[in-house]
C-alpha cells in the first residue's frame, strides 16, 4: 500500500481526516497525496487569464495550512491540485501514480447531519474503482483487530480485489469474519464463497435478512468489529444506494471505518 490519497473538502475538521490517514500510513510506510479539487471555467476577457492559477495557488496554501495542523510523523505528504470534476481528477491521478487507497470522511463538504455520505464522498465511492476507507469524522486511529466482511454474494471474479483487505489483515494480524446475508431472491451461486475469501477468514456466518444492511446491523452488535468491509458492485452491499450519490443515515450508517472494495464489472 504505497500511495494513499486524501481528498480534502471544505470541512473545518479536514485536518482530523488527514491525521488519521497519516497514522494509518505510518504502518505501511505509505506516501500521502493530499488533494483539493476546484472548478474554474474562464472565458475570453482581459485580466482573466491567470484566474485558474490564482485559485490553484489559494487552494495549495489552504492545504499547507491543514498540514501545519497535524503531526506528519515523517510521512511524505504531497499536494495534488486539480481543476475540474473530482471523479475525473481522481481517475487521472490514479492513472499517473497508482492510488492504492483513498481515505476520506463520509461528508467532506455537506453540513446536512441526516446524511451518512455527502454528494462528493458518494460520487467518489460510486464512480471510481479505487478502494476507499471511509473514516467517521473525528475518529482517532487504532490498529484493526477485528474485521467484519459482509456481502450477499460470495462470488468474486478477481482475487486482486481483496488486496487491500489482505494487506490490512497481514499488517495487523487482524481476524477477518465473513458474513453472508441471504436476502430475498438469492441464488445458490451466491452461497458459493470465493476460496480467496475463505483463505483469509477465521469464521463464516450465514444469516437471513430483508436487506444486507439489516443483517449486518445485528452482527455488528454481536461481534463489535473495528472495521466493516463491503463490496461496491451492482448486487453488493449498497445495492439501490449506489443509484444515487448521497446516502441517508436512515438507509446506512456506521460508527466505525468502512472499507469499500470496488468491483468494476459484476
Amino acid at each position: 500500500m504505497k500511495h494513499i490519497l486524501v481528498p480534502i473538502g471544505t470541512s473545518p475538521d479536514a485536518h482530523q481526516t488527514l491525521q488519521y490517514a497519516i497514522d494509518f500510513a505510518t504502518e505501511f510506510s505509505s506516501k500521502i497525496f493530499l488533494m483539493e479539487v476546484f472548478s474554474v471555467s474562464v472565458g475570453a476577457g482581459k485580466g482573466l487569464s491567470n484566474v485558474t492559477e490564482k485559485v490553484a495557488e489559494s487552494g495549495i496554501e489552504r492545504l499547507k495550512e491543514i498540514i501545519e495542523k497535524v503531526d506528519a510523523k515523517n510521512v511524505d505528504i504531497q499536494i495534488a491540485s486539480y481543476n475540474g470534476d473530482i471523479v475525473d481528477g481522481l481517475n487521472d491521478i490514479n492513472k499517473e501514480l497508482g492510488i492504492d487507497l483513498i481515505i476520506m470522511a463520509p461528508r467532506s463538504n455537506e453540513i446536512n447531519e441526516a446524511l451518512f455520505l455527502g454528494n462528493t464522498s458518494g460520487r467518489i465511492i460510486k464512480r471510481t474503482n479505487i478502494p476507499t476507507l471511509i473514516v467517521p469524522r473525528g475518529m482517532d486511529y487504532q490498529p484493526f483487530e477485528n474485521i467484519l466482511t459482509a456481502f450477499k454474494s460470495g462470488i468474486l471474479k478477481r482475487k486482486r480485489i481483496l488486496n487491500p483487505l489482505i494487506e490490512i489483515k497481514n499488517k495487523f494480524g487482524a481476524k477477518v469474519n465473513l458474513l453472508l446475508v441471504k436476502t430475498p431472491g438469492y441464488t445458490d451461486d451466491d452461497l458459493q464463497v470465493n476460496t480467496a475469501l475463505m483463505d483469509i477468514s477465521s469464521q463464516l456466518t450465514l444469516t437471513e435478512a430483508p436487506t444486507t444492511y439489516l443483517g449486518v446491523l445485528e452482527h455488528m452488535q454481536a461481534q463489535h468489529p473495528d472495521v466493516l468491509c463491503v463490496f461496491r458492485r451492482k448486487r453488493g452491499f449498497f445495492k439501490k444506494l449506489w443509484e444515487k450519490n448521497t446516502i441517508q443515515k436512515s438507509e446506512f450508517s456506521a460508527r466505525i471505518p468502512v472499507l469499500v472494495l470496488s468491483v468494476k464489472k459484476d
